[in-house]
């Protein structure tokens, strides 16, 4: 609702660009005014105040009347239905007495307008939950990701632990180690280290893990303190808020040379973390950067970053020469296998200039990335 001075005040402003040439849609589209809203104000001649506060209103034909009013509220203030709802009053005066004296909704809107509707009982009144506190990275060593996971040991029932940090800007593994044991001390050795490995001493640095004990001991958090590090943590019951890590570990737990049937020894363990890192970070080609290596994403410098490029659409991507020649080498291998003209057993690729396509359910475009 826009008080009268504000609208003498709007329209004076439009008027005054409209005598100096400027037409009246943009000028109240500056404004964040329609036309139709300005015409309406001025209508009469002058600026014409809201009429909404002062209309007269009919009353409803079924409004409650007083009488009405306080006999809901003595029905409410009845010794047995003290402690009840609303819904079991209307019920049991229904069932009863069989007396209606209103609805539900009723009953609640005269409540609340004698300021007799709070919050009865031993459970605790209902709350608006708060947005949650999102952090945002927009480069390498901004917001870390770290978390724990078991790897199997020599026998049943036994396991190491992997605690493994990653930042999800590049998702690079910054730091890592294999413990026989989960006490906090362990995670804050492994922060220590990452931090020194990046030479992110006194830079301002948050980490987020889910609510594990290991994560929350005092003695890494006073190590976090330290460091100019900001903790974060999953939010009760909401199982994906550390979606970084635990995609970290699936990935980490489905290469083919995972030994599945447990790690001889802790040092056998670490080898093993130890060769997954190194190839993970230098090799692993990851399809949230657009399928660079995460140690590729802090030297890109001035460059653009690939991820902000458009992604190609099938069918619309110019293959780079030396795919062109990989895909033709192809098709001329295999194209002594094809089936004979009528034969039509199944898909078969078709030359057309250079692009290999399949027929029917399968498309496959070289793009410039696949070199």
């Amino acid at each position: 609702m826009v008080s009268a001075s504000d609208r003498r005040r709007a329209v004076e402003l439009i008027e005054q660009a409209q005598q100096v040439g400027a037409r009246l849609a943009p000028t109240c589209e500056v404004l964040g005014l329609s036309v139709r809203t300005v015409q309406r104000w001025t209508c009469e001649g002058g600026v014409r105040e809201d009429q909404r506060p002062t209309a007269v209103r009919p009353k409803p034909a079924n409004a409650l009347s007083p009488e009405e009013e306080q006999a809901i509220l003595e029905a409410c203030h009845r010794p047995e239905f003290a402690p009840l709802p609303p819904e079991q009053i209307v019920v049991r005066l229904l069932d009863e007495e069989q007396c209606y004296l209103g609805s539900v909704s009723s009953f609640y809107r005269v409540l609340r307008r004698h300021g007799e509707l709070t919050h009865r009982g031993r459970a605790k009144a209902p709350r608006r939950a708060l947005r949650p506190t999102t952090y945002q990275s927009t480069g390498p060593n901004q917001v870390w990701s770290w978390d724990c996971t078991w790897l199997p040991g020599p026998v049943k029932g036994l396991f190491f632990y992997l605690v493994m940090i990653v930042d999800i800007y590049s998702r690079k593994v910054v730091g890592w180690e294999v413990f026989h044991s989960e006490p906090a001390h362990h995670a804050r050795l492994v922060i220590e280290r990452a931090v020194l490995a990046e030479r992110l001493i006194d830079q301002p640095l948050v980490l987020h893990a889910d609510n594990g004990s290991a994560f929350k001991g005092a003695i890494l958090l006073e190590k976090l303190h330290e460091l100019n590090i900001t903790p974060s943590y999953s939010r009760p019951r909401v199982s994906n808020d550390n979606a970084y890590s635990e995609a970290l570990f699936r990935t980490c737990k489905y290469v083919p040379d995972y030994p599945v049937d447990g790690f001889a020894s802790l040092e056998d363990a670490q080898r093993w973390v130890h060769r997954f890192v190194g190839g993970y970070n230098t090799e692993h080609r990851h399809s949230a950067i657009r399928f660079v290596t995460p140690d590729a994403t802090p030297s890109w410098g001035g460059s653009p970053d690939p991820r902000s490029a458009p992604r190609p659409q099938p069918g619309r991507t110019r293959p780079t020469p030396r795919a062109l020649e990989w895909a033709n080498a192809q098709l001329d291998a295999d194209y002594g296998r094809l089936p004979q003209p009528g034969a039509r057993s199944g898909t078969h690729p078709v030359r057309s200039r250079g692009v290999t396509t399949m027929q029917a359910t399968t498309t496959l475009t070289i793009t410039a990335e696949s070199t």
